[in-house]
């Protein structure tokens, strides 16, 4: 599987690669968002919606709580998951995760909380604080990883 490693030394940085990534995702992509708290799965998150959206003031609250927001764009409905709040990996399924999975774009934060639900053909994007910025590390589909 191709891996990609990048720095993004600001938010602007995470931004770029959310515009990035949105223009490549396409219905039935899966993109597990992994990182400790504060790496920055929603900002990025956030990027691709707005990207994708074509409106860099849409209103993106993380979903946290709700634990699933949905998005209908002009591709396809995106469906931006938090599953840090799971407490069984088959709770998903009362989310909506099989209709988001034949023809949305799925973004999940805390994606290893699915364990072996979590579908091998993903793009894995792992975030780490480094430094004053971010480090992520793309793994998975070649079509989103390579430039």
């Amino acid at each position: 599987m191709p891996t990609f490693s990048l720095s993004l030394p600001d938010e602007a940085a995470t931004e770029r690669l959310g515009t990035t990534l949105a223009a490549r995702l396409r219905p039935r992509d899966l993109v597990a968002l992994e990182g400790g708290l504060g790496a920055g799965k929603t900002t990025l998150a956030r990027a691709i919606l707005r990207a994708a959206s074509g409106d860099p003031g849409l209103i993106v609250p993380s979903p946290t709580f709700t634990l699933v927001e949905v998005y209908e764009m002009p591709r396809a409905s995106f469906w931006h998951f938090d599953l840090y709040r799971l407490e069984e990996p088959e709770q998903v399924f009362e989310l909506g995760w099989e209709e988001a999975r034949a023809d949305g774009v799925a973004l999940v934060e805390w994606a290893e909380r699915l364990g072996t639900l979590l579908p091998h053909d993903r793009l894995t994007v792992r975030l780490a604080i480094e430094g004053e910025g971010r480090r992520a590390t793309l793994e998975g589909d070649r079509r989103l990883v390579e430039d």
